[in-house]
């Protein structure tokens, strides 16, 4: 289809990518305040710091931070005075001081670095290293190097020091479990030699999964779900009601599952309070607790919180929001105001955007909940029942959640609906919906966004007769599965798609080699399962269209995924689209390929039976 001329203030492909800004990976220190932000012209995930004359870039030019630990990497800042610890693109430590002097602190091109927290009272940075099919708890500095504090385990989250640096927490788990499955949470002493002694596990009442360990005063606190919902609990051994006691908090996850190292949704207040996030219905909220005081929300205009830091007696954060990008906020702890700092800039083309709408979908019976998402409607509305991509978010066990997505308005703005689904599996609401995916992966959450199009299109709110749907990673093996057992999608796209699990099982990274078995179950107890939901074998039942993008560098959805599938259907008499980017890996950088992906979905989707002008008006 051929693409005229933007109306005034529509974004193009090109704007749409190139305006989609992040910030990322918060980092504090008695003299800084430091975060990532991805350069969507070059593929660098610059340094910049906070100073008097307000945010600016930091460190030598062409210089890209970025953990690639675990797959997803994760905690690749850590501050203290006078300078930073960063993990760069070698995935080697580096130490850049304040003066702009950037030191090599490690030399091991065949490891990688993650999880890093500055001890300043030794000044030396702790991390988690991977190397040889292995992780082990470490800490490097410039006089003494690597130095192994723990080793043993098959995975370590980002550990956690006391303020008098005398005890350290960490937590670790095992394979085939995932970090929001089991965890275990360990404590030591750390000696005035640096080293670990009398390091001990402590188990929760019942299974669960403990993340973030922080040190406050004494006392040590995690976020564990053994009760259903990832909440805070302080770590008491000498207690009369035994090990754990629970900190309180309502019934809702306070934080999200652990793809990364170093995520932060909780940290104590220099008051003895504590700033926690609450997921609700799938936005997140940051509230504020104080001794002897109810909680109190702040920052009611943002959508999501991440990286809490405390630093001169303030709380900063990355906070997210429906309506501008990502900022850098600043929290007064005793008057709850908050201030953007950095960021948080409202692109002239979001001024009329899209608002997402949340929606529930009822529950179908005993056994099978309700679900939630969030609805964006065409802008300017041009029909009162617009075509409808049905988003599929990754992971599979993440989440969408209502923040500003140039992307999302694209769409928007040419017509279409875009509803992004929080399906079975889904982090943010508590650990039975999440758990409920277990083995049941490409049939509950099928299920899920098959029951998304029903609720939408029967209510009146879209076509019924012309919904896609579309996912990347896990999110398009759940499309193509949908594609397979439903003939309720006008047509289908699979951005770096799962097609063959048995075959991404024994070629996918390390982090993920067991999630497979957790999903569909081990595969020789399940044969049948696995055959039964594997994609590339069900081009057969696939009677809608496919669109299909893949990187050549993919190291997580390995390539030859896509590449059978495709031939697959081929083979069974389809004729599926191809568009291969052989530059990229798992997850298009570069705004140009980006770009060209919205262009060719625009242009597919198009094609699908009925034609669209750019404002989305029925041609046919």
């Amino acid at each position: 289809m051929a693409l005229q001329a933007l109306p005034a203030g529509q974004l193009s492909a090109s704007q749409a990518c190139a305006t989609f800004a992040q910030r990322l990976e918060l980092a504090v220190s008695g003299t800084g305040v430091y975060w990532l932000e991805p350069d969507p012209t070059t593929g660098i995930q610059a340094l910049w710091r906070l100073t008097a004359r307000g945010a600016e870039p930091f460190g030598p030019a062409g210089l890209s931070v970025r953990s690639r630990i675990n797959g997803y990497g994760g905690g690749s800042l850590a501050a203290l005075d006078g300078g930073v610890f960063l993990v760069s693109e070698d995935q080697q430590i580096h130490f850049l001081a304040e003066d702009g002097r950037c030191q090599r602190l490690t030399d091991e091109p065949d490891a990688a670095f993650g999880g890093l927290v500055a001890d300043p009272h030794r000044q030396r940075v702790l991390a988690v290293r991977e190397a040889g099919g292995r992780q082990q708890l470490v800490a490097v500095s410039a006089e003494q190097g690597i130095r192994v504090l723990h080793a043993g385990q098959d995975f370590y989250g980002a550990p956690a020091l006391s303020a008098d640096g005398r005890q350290l927490a960490w937590v670790s788990w095992r394979l085939p479990d995932m970090p929001w499955v089991r965890t275990t949470l360990w404590t030591a002493v750390v000696t005035e030699s640096g080293c670990l002694r009398g390091c001990e596990t402590w188990p929760t009442a019942t299974e669960g999964s403990v993340q973030q360990p922080v040190y406050s005063g004494s006392g040590l606190w995690v976020l564990s779900d053994h009760q259903g919902w990832w909440q805070p609990w302080c770590l008491d051994p000498d207690g009369a009601n035994g090990d754990w006691v629970s900190g309180g908090g309502p019934p809702l996850d306070h934080a999200n599952a652990p793809w990364q190292l170093g995520e932060s949704h909780h940290v104590p207040l220099p008051d003895g309070g504590w700033a926690r996030v609450h997921y609700r219905d799938g936005s997140g909220e940051l509230w504020l607790y104080h001794p002897h005081c109810a909680g109190q929300r702040v920052a009611a205009e943002f959508s999501d919180f991440r990286c809490l830091r405390i630093t001169a007696g303030k709380l900063v954060c990355v906070a997210r929001s429906a309506t501008r990008l990502d900022a850098i906020l600043d929290v007064d702890p005793r008057s709850g105001a908050a201030t953007v700092v950095a960021g948080g800039e409202v692109p002239q083309q979001a001024r009329a955007s899209a608002f997402p709408l949340l929606f529930e979908v009822p529950s179908g019976g005993s056994n099978v909940p309700a679900f939630s998402g969030f609805l964006y409607r065409p802008n300017p509305a041009v029909s009162a029942s617009p075509p409808l991509i049905l988003m599929v978010h990754g992971g599979p066990t993440a989440a969408a959640y209502p923040v500003f997505n140039p992307q999302v308005q694209y769409w928007c703005q040419r017509g279409f609906a875009v509803a992004e689904v929080n399906y079975r599996g889904s982090s943010g609401f508590g650990r039975a919906f999440r758990l409920a995916l277990a083995g049941a992966w490409g049939q509950v959450d099928v299920a899920d966004m098959e029951r998304a199009a029903d609720w939408l299109g029967t209510g009146g709110l879209v076509d019924g007769q012309r919904i896609f749907i579309q996912g990347r990673s896990s999110g398009g093996y759940t499309a193509l599965m949908a594609l397979a057992r439903s003939r309720r999608f006008a047509a289908g796209a699979s951005l770096f798609g799962v097609t063959d699990p048995q075959q991404l099982r024994a070629a996918t990274h390390r982090f993920e080699s067991g999630y497979l078995d957790w999903l569909l179950g081990p595969p020789q107890h399940h044969p049948q399962r696995w055959r039964e939901r594997t994609p590339r074998h069900l081009t057969d039942q696939i009677r809608a269209p496919v669109i299909f993008f893949q990187g050549g560098q993919d190291r997580v959805v390995v390539p030859e995924q896509t590449r059978a599938m495709v031939a697959a259907m081929k083979a069974s008499g389809q004729s599926p689209e191809l568009h291969w980017f052989e530059d990229e890996g798992h997850g298009f950088r570069r705004p140009v390929n980006q770009a060209r992906t919205l262009e060719w979905l625009y242009a597919f989707y198009g094609q699908q039976g009925t034609k669209f002008d750019d404002r989305g008006a029925n041609l046919s």
